[in-house]
């Protein structure tokens, strides 16, 4: 503790900065890093290493071998090179190692030396070939950026979403450019170069020549370019050995700084920390580190071995072949701490808790000065801030027990922020240890987020940590354990030395009924590896038919798919299987496996009649259906044909058939249907008019209206029409006719086989209480009082009534007395009511 600052450096006055070591690697290189092509990720991600490149003085039977590690140096995957010539290695967000090739082809692998896919960057590149290429990150992905031996610039922006851009031409320029860079300005990818004493600009329009403001004099060439993490710097290395910083707009230049090394450097890259106004850039040369800024003087370190820098959001990592380091700018919270006789709150508070732990009478001191002061909530809060930057575990539970400390002599100090720390740091140091080799700062933990993490200790197939720390967190199932459950049965089901029965027992014991997983996803990733039957059993625990049956049809396997998709009863789905079938089999299979599934059959039957009529016809032949094929003739000559002969025909095939299935009632109504289309053709023929398609009731009355009442009398007696419906039908067309006359002819011309109460009931629903009247001396005793009641003759209803010495009757007499004018007839209905209950 006493020499904590001891790696301590400062630069300037405002700021130190402290290089410490993440691990010893122990990766077991056979060669220095210089006759390798690099790449490693950022946030701690892993280092890609292609052994044995391309170089002239190598043997060309010699082939590389490409190996990737974690950032501690333990082995992820190792493969031997087979393809083309490689010009540059990077990672993707994702990632995912992008190898960028002579010919313009990038190949794509995972972090285990899975290959993923591959893409062209255009037959331009492919001619021309590629002298180098950059890999770059914005917020819509990863891109790629290439040089092509004639000089011209193409890229794109999204390797997820390939658009070839091929950027404007730099004019008179004859040879590489000696450095450049892509940078990112207002959502669009640029490229920035340097040829000789001048610098270009290439956006997707133009190109314009750009000059830093404030550059020192006498610049013949630009030697190396960075820009930072966030693009928004830019350094320029010169070949008079000054380092030129600015913003990547070329408006604004922040500092420059002599460093007296004309040789280009390996590497330049920028050094700083998010929310800090101090920046820095890293240039290393072979044996040689030097931070510089905004201050007279620089930081240098002595390298003793090749090293490669890895720029981060809040720092730089550099490794070596027995070394992984991380180089940053001291936290304001950690150097208000621990800076030689610092007196600020936290300071005081670890104190005051160190000697707390001693039992020492200076605890109290120490607490009471800062409580004086009012700053023990501040005090508090600096340690927690300075536990997070910490790497060692010691520092931080020193850190973390002066802020439990002081928050015990504070009344209202909220939790929220220790305890989230504690966990915090929990999970960083898990994450942290050698085997999982992630090592993440706090601030970069941030900014990854919680999900990425996981995402990315699912892609190492960590599932065992990435599970506890969800449990540890509590995150929610579907974002935490069930997600990662299914990131692990999906790598299962790639295990093919494992038998299927196996596979999917081991993954339904582990994932169960978990929610939040699909084994319908499972299942399309084990039929994408080619494990049919595995698929398939995965597939009896997915309880969703809706996911089960479109990954069978997808495997072929359409007649499991339709028992499935009947057992759910979801006729949609039922519907989209047979759809499928129909275009899978041949006529008879399909027609065959329909007869083997009822439902599946009485549901294609109802898609038939309204998509597929000859279809249907074929089905009921086939099943020799002959009462539904019958139906189908009838509906057939109403829908298809317009001719009279042709209904005549199609009415006769389904008699025929109706009398196959021994449907003699239909078959003797569909005759009867023949004989009417035929009258009504005659009809029109001999009377015009429209006859044809009118019911026979419809006609008769049709003939009725038209004064043919022979003719109606005679239908009737052809087609059988009871006496009943005929006065009915005659009665109502006389009514609307409003021939009063010819009506009256026609009740005296027999006795009514439906009485005369319906002549009351017609004329008066015609508004003619006149000739209703004539027709209540005519209605049976029985109806007597109703039908006087119908023409509003209350008096003599009542006496008819009393006269039945019917209850019912006098009941409904007396609903109708209303008013004066028939009081007396209430009266006179009431006293006949007494009488009868004293008699």
């Amino acid at each position: 503790m006493d020499c904590y600052t001891a790696n301590w450096n400062p630069l300037g006055d405002s700021a130190f900065y402290r290089k410490y070591e993440l691990y010893s690697m122990d990766w077991d290189l056979k060669e220095e890093l210089r006759d390798c092509l690099v790449a490693a990720a950022p946030y701690g991600g892993p280092i890609a290493l292609l052994r044995n490149p391309w170089r002239k003085e190598k043997a060309a039977s010699v082939r590389p071998v490409l190996e990737i590690y974690s950032a501690s140096g333990m082995p992820l995957a190792s493969l031997l090179w087979k393809s083309g010539p490689v010009v540059s290695l990077g990672w993707s967000a994702e990632e995912e190692l992008l190898c960028v090739q002579e010919d313009g082809v990038v190949l794509v692998y995972g972090l285990h030396g899975d290959f993923r896919r591959h893409f062209s960057m255009g037959n331009e590149v492919l001619q021309n070939r590629v002298l180098d290429a950059r890999i770059f990150h914005t917020e819509f992905g990863s891109g790629v950026a290439i040089l092509t031996g004639a000089h011209r610039f193409t890229l794109s922006a999204n390797v997820g979403d390939l658009k070839l851009r091929r950027m404007p031409e730099v004019p008179g320029l004859q040879s590489a450019p000696s450095c450049w860079t892509t940078l990112c300005q207002d959502r669009v990818a640029h490229i920035l170069l340097a040829v000789g004493p001048d610098l270009y600009l290439l956006d997707h329009a133009a190109c314009s020549s750009v000059t830093p403001p404030g550059l020192a004099p006498g610049v013949s060439s630009f030697l190396q370019m960075a820009v930072s993490f966030t693009y928004r710097h830019l350094a320029l290395f010169t070949d008079t050995g000054y380092i030129w910083m600015g913003t990547t707009s070329l408006k604004e230049k922040l500092c420059e700084f002599n460093c007296n090394i004309r040789a280009p450097p390996k590497q330049m890259v920028w050094c700083s920390r998010p929310r800090s106004k101090e920046r820095a850039v890293v240039v290393a040369w072979e044996r040689r580190l030097m931070v510089v800024g905004d201050a007279p003087e620089s930081i240098q370190f002595v390298l003793d071995e090749d090293s490669y820098l890895v720029p981060e959001l809040d720092g730089v990592r550099i490794f070596s072949r027995s070394t992984h380091e991380f180089l940053h700018e001291v936290p304001v919270a950690s150097e208000e701490i621990f800076k030689i006789a610092s007196m600020a709150p936290g300071a005081l508070l670890l104190e005051a808790q160190k000697e707390y732990e001693k039992e020492s009478q200076k605890a109290d001191e120490y607490l009471r000065e800062i409580q004086e002061l009012g700053q023990l909530t501040q005090a508090v809060q600096q340690c927690i801030e300075a536990a997070g930057h910490e790497h060692r575990p010691d520092m931080q539970k020193s850190l973390l027990r002066a802020a439990s400390f002081g928050k015990c002599f504070l009344d209202r100090f909220p939790p929220d922020s220790f305890v989230r720390m504690c966990q915090d740091l929990r999970v960083l140091n898990a994450v942290r240890d050698y085997h999982i080799g992630i090592p993440l700062t706090y601030s970069q933990y941030k900014q990854l987020t919680i999900q990425v993490l996981l995402d990315r200790l699912v892609l190492r197939r960590l599932y065992p940590l990435a599970i506890q720390i969800c449990e540890y967190l509590r995150l929610p199932e579907v974002q935490g354990v069930s997600r990662i459950l299914a990131h692990w049965a999906c790598y299962k089901v790639q295990q093919k030395d494992v038998s299927d029965e196996d596979v999917a027992r081991a993954i339904n014991q582990k994932l169960g009924d978990t929610p939040g997983v699909s084994y319908s996803d499972i299942a399309a990733r084990a039929y994408g590896c080619g494990r049919t039957e595995l698929a398939i059993k995965l597939l009896e625990y997915e309880p969703r038919s809706g996911e089960q049956v479109p990954l069978l049809l997808k495997m072929k396997r359409s007649k499991l798919a339709l028992s499935k998709a009947i057992e759910s009863g979801d006729t949609d789905l039922v519907f989209t299987v047979l759809l499928h079938l129909k275009n899978e089999l041949n006529r008879g299979d399909f027609f065959m496996t329909l007869r083997n599934q009822p439902m599946a059959l009485s549901l294609y039957r109802q898609f038939c009649k309204y998509q597929e009529l000859e279809t249907l016809k074929d089905l009921y032949n086939q099943d020799d259906n002959h009462q539904e094929l019958g139906s189908f003739h009838i509906r057939a000559s109403y829908a298809a044909e317009e001719r009279i002969e042709g209904r005549v025909a199609a009415l006769q095939t389904a008699a025929d058939a109706f009398y196959k299935a021994k449907n003699e009632f239909a078959a003797k109504a569909t005759e009867d249907q023949m004989r009417l289309l035929r009258l009504q053709r005659r009809l029109e023929d001999e009377l015009g008019g429209r006859f044809l398609d009118l019911s026979l009731h419809d006609t008769v009355t049709t003939l009725i209206l038209g004064g043919h009442n022979k003719r109606a009398e005679q239908l009737a007696r052809d087609f059988r029409i009871p006496d009943k419906r005929l006065w009915w039908l005659k009665l109502t067309a006389l009514a609307d006719l409003e021939d009063w006359e010819e009506l009256e002819k026609f009740s005296k011309s027999k006795k009514s086989p439906i009485g005369y109460l319906p002549f009351v009931e017609i004329c008066m629903k015609q508004h003619n209480k006149y000739e209703a009247k004539k027709y209540t001396s005519r209605v049976g005793p029985e109806q007597k009082v109703k039908a006087l009641l119908l023409v509003g003759d209350v008096a003599q209803a009542a006496d008819v009534a009393i006269e039945h010495r019917n209850e019912a009757e006098l009941s409904l007499v007396l609903s109708h007395c209303t008013g004066a004018t028939d009081g007396a007839t209430a009266d006179k209905i009431q006293r006949a009511r007494a009488q009868a209950q004293k008699k």
